[in-house]
């Protein structure tokens, strides 16, 4: 059976909504227009509630200054407030790449707020000379400072949870290097024997870089609490009252949390996507340093007889269709993959700002979309990988002590002692014939077997240690 419909109008003519709906006609072109991904911009409730709270912050700032009247605005803002709770989610249905600037993200969150305001008022949805979805829900507003705007509330937001995340992982790695302080093992550069050192030192560099980048990220973080709310079209102000700017930014402030500033230059903010790009690549620098961690958790459990076997990652699911018995590295190799499409977002993100011509960046949603995908992935990635992995993992501590006794590199220990030629003989003596270093030190009369055990105690072969005499 046919669905109840309402007529609504726009520039180019009138159109037939669904009844129920609380999106307009604006939307319906929109949805129409750009059948791309198939993705709605529900998927990024944060950008939703961003939104929402900048309609509220209008409405409410227009208000004080007298150009919307009591019964509108606590219209308006009764709407936000509920979608800024999760109600009407659903009706934010269009896609996320789109053309016109984020033109469509901004008349959907309009015509949603317009409509359910109405019922707040006790009319029905479309009957828009009581609340009209421009003239009052976007009234100072253009897509141009509203967008860019409620981008960045909503990175904020992401922000916030991914460094949580990120928090929750370096402690768990943090656990691991306290609980491998005294498991001996061959440090390695470029996949050879090196010098020895400890496990814990080693896990305990993946505490430490996600820290550093835990810093980097709210660095960039507090380039995005400067915004062109106000700017309207270009950066002009021109439709907005002379004092509506320092207003919304301060009910802005309020209802979002987040100490928000007004640009200086508001022409220049509205083309400028610096801040975008200048978080992508942290968020770059994020997923590298966490795909090399990756990367090196899969070599060190590499085997179990034929690899490294260092270390035991959690077994969680069979490995092979055809080889019984076969475990993989599945948690650190998804991880990898989150990270080559950050470093792909990056580049996309990239090229968007770059696009940009004059007074507006057009390209704003992919740059959106891009740095949401990034954050969301990065954030699932780093709970993934703490979950299921990195709180599991055990050290095999026998392989890692044979592997050092069976090393031609602790010769680099003996250095001070014997010198580097004595050292380089040892070492091509032992690769040539199986014997330890040990061994030949012995058999050579380099040092007696008290120097050489003294000399090679775990706590002297992993920090600073020089001899007082040779």
């Amino acid at each position: 059976m046919p669905q109840p419909q309402r007529r609504e109008h726009d520039l180019l003519g009138e159109r037939a909504v669904p009844a129920a709906a609380y999106y307009g006609v604006h939307t319906l072109r929109a949805l129409e227009n750009f059948p791309i991904t198939g993705t709605a911009i529900s998927i990024y409730p944060d950008l939703v509630v961003a939104l929402a709270c900048i309609k509220e912050a209008a409405a409410r700032a227009n208000n004080e200054l007298g150009l919307l009247d009591d019964a509108k605005m606590q219209a308006i803002a009764g709407a936000c407030e509920e979608v800024r709770r999760g109600g009407f989610l659903d009706e934010f249905v269009v896609d996320v790449i789109q053309g016109g600037a984020g033109t469509s993200t901004n008349m959907n969150a309009n015509e949603v707020i317009a409509n359910r305001g109405l019922e707040l008022m006790g009319q029905k949805k479309g009957e828009y000379r009581f609340l009209h979805p421009v003239e009052d829900v976007n009234m100072s507003q253009s897509t141009n400072d509203v967008y860019p705007t409620a981008v960045k509330v909503a990175l904020h937001f992401g922000i916030q949870r991914l460094t949580a995340a990120m928090a929750g992982l370096r402690a768990a790695f943090a656990a691991k290097a306290a609980e491998f302080d005294d498991v001996l093992k061959m440090g390695r550069t470029q996949l050879q024997d090196a010098v020895p050192m400890t496990l814990g030192q080693e896990f305990s560099t993946y505490a430490i870089m996600l820290e550093e980048d835990e810093q980097r990220l709210k660095e960039a973080a507090l380039l995005i609490h400067e915004m062109n709310l106000g700017a309207t079209a270009i950066g002009t102000g021109i439709t907005a009252h002379p004092e509506y700017a320092a207003l919304v930014c301060r009910y802005l402030s309020g209802i979002t949390g987040i100490q928000l500033i007004t640009a200086a230059n508001l022409v220049e903010a509205t083309q400028d996507c610096g801040s975008f790009v200048q978080l992508s690549g942290v968020l770059k620098r994020v997923a590298v340093k966490l795909s090399k961690t990756c990367n090196d958790l899969r070599l060190l459990s590499s085997g179990p007889r034929a690899g490294l076997n260092e270390i035991n990652l959690p077994p969680m699911q069979a490995g092979s269709s055809i080889m019984p018995g076969k475990v993989n590295p599945v948690i650190p190799e998804v991880v990898n993959q989150i990270a080559f499409e950050v470093i792909g977002n990056d580049v996309t993100v990239s090229f968007a700002a770059e696009a940009g011509q004059l007074q507006l960046n057009a390209f704003e949603p992919i740059i959106a979309h891009s740095l949401f995908k990034s954050l969301k992935h990065l954030r699932h990635g780093c709970n993934t990988l703490r979950e299921r992995c990195v709180t599991g993992i055990t050290a095999n501590r026998d392989q890692l002590r044979a592997l050092v006794e069976n090393s031609i590199g602790i010769v680099t220990a003996l250095n001070p002692y014997i010198g580097y030629e004595n050292a380089t003989r040892i070492a091509q003596e032992a690769h040539a014939t199986g014997k330890s270093v040990y061994a030949l030190v012995l058999e050579k009369k380099l040092l007696s077997r008290q120097q050489l055990d003294d000399i090679l105690r775990p706590e002297a072969l992993t920090r600073p240690n020089y001899p007082a005499e040779k």
